[in-house]
């Protein structure tokens, strides 16, 4: 990973933690207000987990011919909760592979 790709990811971190946080500089990024990565990715895992379920509850409601759930409706909603899989499984291999870059760099 270049040094300049690494800057940007560092810009991208530093503005959400300040707009998650209200912290500044790299005391939110280190955790001191924003709660730091480990809590992002929680946070953002629970997300997921909850369009996974709130789709699968959709859909077993038209399954089961509830008024007011349409099939668009659940379609929508599945693939939302697709787009969120696919897109943490992505981050999930980008982070993998970062750390496997971090362990092969020579000391």
């Amino acid at each position: 990973m270049a040094i300049s790709a690494i800057e940007s990811v560092l810009q991208q971190l530093t503005a959400t933690a300040q707009i998650a946080g209200g912290g500044t500089g790299a005391a939110a990024i280190n955790g001191i207000a924003g709660g730091g990565f480990a809590d992002e990715m929680k946070k953002s895992l629970e997300r997921i987990s909850n369009g996974q379920q709130h789709a699968a509850g959709q859909a077993e409601a038209f399954e089961l011919g509830k008024p007011g759930v349409s099939l668009n409706d659940v379609m929508i909603d599945l693939q939302k909760a697709n787009v969120g899989f696919q897109m943490g499984l992505q981050v999930r291999n980008r982070v993998v592979a970062a750390y496997q870059e971090i362990m092969n760099m020579p000391a």
